[in-house]
């Protein structure tokens, strides 16, 4: 048997290894490499900031962004500063590697020439690090990379992505015990960065909400969409409620004068595939962060919910992964926690009813077939049987918080106290299995977060710090700090109290609106 072909790993398919070259290369009528092929290129870089660049050249435009490039990187992680590496075999060849997607060379030539070094630098940065931190598995169809082409012609936009690169490139200098600005000279320049950025998006944003044409643009909603995730990057709470109820308020509004206006007319299919995404992923924050806040401080607005969104799953295209089925589940058991909190207590038949329904959901998701989803997702049917079971353990995670979720939903109506130790092993075990996998461990932060609201052993919730530390190891998000220190808050308060809390009503008591995915 051969080994593995380069041009079938490139393409992240199972070679079939049965000669030189492979049937599937053969089938593709593609040239099967061994290994990666060198490439010849003029200057010192095949594209971004030094493409086509002499030695010479390339030492000035190294000098402007130097302040950037001396900034350590977490220990224990790698150090991006640009869009190529030049990687040494063991044979001492040198092999130039492409560290992710490139930025389509109309947009190089184009709009980006005219930005300057800086916006250039977090640009390509956002390009190379952000848009792999926030979707399962990154790929060419990655909608936060395609939001770039519209970034370089919104000035908006445009800030909301350099905003979200600054954060994220400054919190590579922190560490996981000490989460703050520290003071080196170029880790409080980046912070600045951040900060200005920041600042310019939200200006820029109030001025577009007060324009009734440009405020609903898809591009307003793409960048109020993008400030979410710069509050997981900046602490994961507070903000992100805002920003999630404004942009469903521009979507709904939208859509509704287009049904008023009778428009039907096709905006792209790039445009289209963004909306798609960005209503998608608001459902799926809407959903879990409704669990770990206060009862009914999130709309729960359901018109951005389509239909056919089962149909519709792929990873590729998605922020955590989590199953659609689940989220719906989810969704439903946080509707009957908060009828608990209406001013007139339910009567007994409400109460029964509710039981009843709580009871079913349950038994639903106890059904649901994690294998069955994850093997027929449409990236399962050219991938590995691997690939296939990792994203079954995904997908099994969130089965388990949700079970446990509901559990303590139905408990807080029954006013008893179901033990759930075995479901909780059997999740921190899921958790353990994915840890080797950092692009499916930083899709994991819900379960982990339900897991330790639960776990009562030591060995466990240490076990489940070490997860959370590196899960910021790969995502440089300070809402997973901020989900430690919850926890270690929230163990020490129950450790000292005879009776279990019901921490579904409970967490959303401790001081802040945690965003904790």
């Amino acid at each position: 048997m051969y080994d593995p072909c380069y041009t079938c790993r490139r393409r992240r398919i199972q070679c079939d290894q049965s000669q030189t070259p492979c049937k599937k290369c053969l089938k593709a009528g593609l040239e099967c490499y061994d290994k990666r092929p060198l490439r010849w290129v003029k200057g010192v870089a095949i594209r971004g900031k030094l493409q086509g660049l002499t030695v010479k050249d390339a030492s000035t435009a190294s000098t402007a962004l130097a302040t950037l490039d001396r900034v350590p990187g977490k220990k224990g992680s790698k150090k991006i500063i640009s869009s190529v590496l030049v990687r040494r075999d063991q044979n001492d060849h040198t092999d130039v590697v492409d560290n992710g997607a490139s930025l389509p060379l109309a947009l190089e030539t184009g709009p980006i020439s005219n930005l300057d070094r800086t916006s250039r630098y977090y640009l390509d940065y956002y390009n190379d690090q952000i848009c792999k931190v926030f979707i399962v598995y990154d790929s060419e169809e990655n909608p936060f990379r395609r939001l770039i082409s519209l970034a370089v012609n919104n000035s908006v936009l445009l800030k909301s992505v350099l905003a979200l690169a600054a954060r994220h490139r400054a919190n590579s200098g922190y560490s996981f015990e000490n989460a703050i600005v520290g003071a080196s000279p170029d880790l409080l320049q980046i912070h600045q960065d951040a900060l200005v950025f920041k600042h310019q998006a939200i200006q820029g944003l109030t001025h577009a909400l007060n324009d009734p044409t440009i405020s609903e643009q898809d591009t307003t909603v793409a960048s109020i969409f993008l400030l979410i995730f710069l509050d997981l990057l900046e602490s994961g709470s507070d903000k992100w409620n805002f920003h999630l109820e404004g942009a469903k308020r521009l979507i709904t509004s939208g859509q509704l004068h287009e049904l008023q206006a009778g428009k039907s007319r096709d905006p792209g299919r790039t445009i289209e595939q963004i909306r798609k995404f960005i209503i998608k992923q608001i459902h799926v924050i809407e959903t879990l962060g409704a669990t770990f806040v206060r009862p009914k401080l999130l709309s729960g607005c359901t018109s951005l919910d389509h239909p056919d969104s089962l149909l519709q799953e792929t990873v590729e295209q998605s922020f955590i992964g989590c199953p659609e089925y689940l989220l719906h589940a989810v969704q439903c058991l946080s509707a009957y926690r908060d009828s608990m909190v209406e001013p007139q207590p339910p009567t007994s038949t409400t109460s029964n009813t509710h039981m009843q329904d709580i009871t079913s959901v349950l038994d639903l998701i106890q059904k649901f077939d994690c294998y069955n989803w994850a093997s027929n997702l449409p990236e399962s049917q050219k991938t590995s049987t691997r690939y296939i079971s990792n994203l079954c353990k995904l997908a099994q995670s969130y089965k388990l918080g949700a079970l446990i979720y509901g559990q303590r939903v139905l408990d807080a109506l029954l006013d008893v106290t179901t033990p759930q130790e075995e479901l909780v092993s059997e999740l921190i075990g899921l958790i353990d299995a994915l840890r080797d996998d950092g692009r499916l461990l930083k899709c994991v932060l819900w379960p982990i977060f339900v897991a330790g609201l639960e776990c009562r052993s030591q060995a466990q919730r240490d076990f489940l710090i070490t997860s959370l530390e590196n899960f910021w190891l790969d995502t440089s998000c300070l809402n997973v700090v901020n989900a430690a220190k919850a926890l270690q808050s929230y163990w020490q308060k129950i450790d000292k109290q005879a009776s279990p809390t019901q921490w579904i009503f409970d967490i959303g008591d401790m001081d802040h609106d945690w965003l904790f995915i």
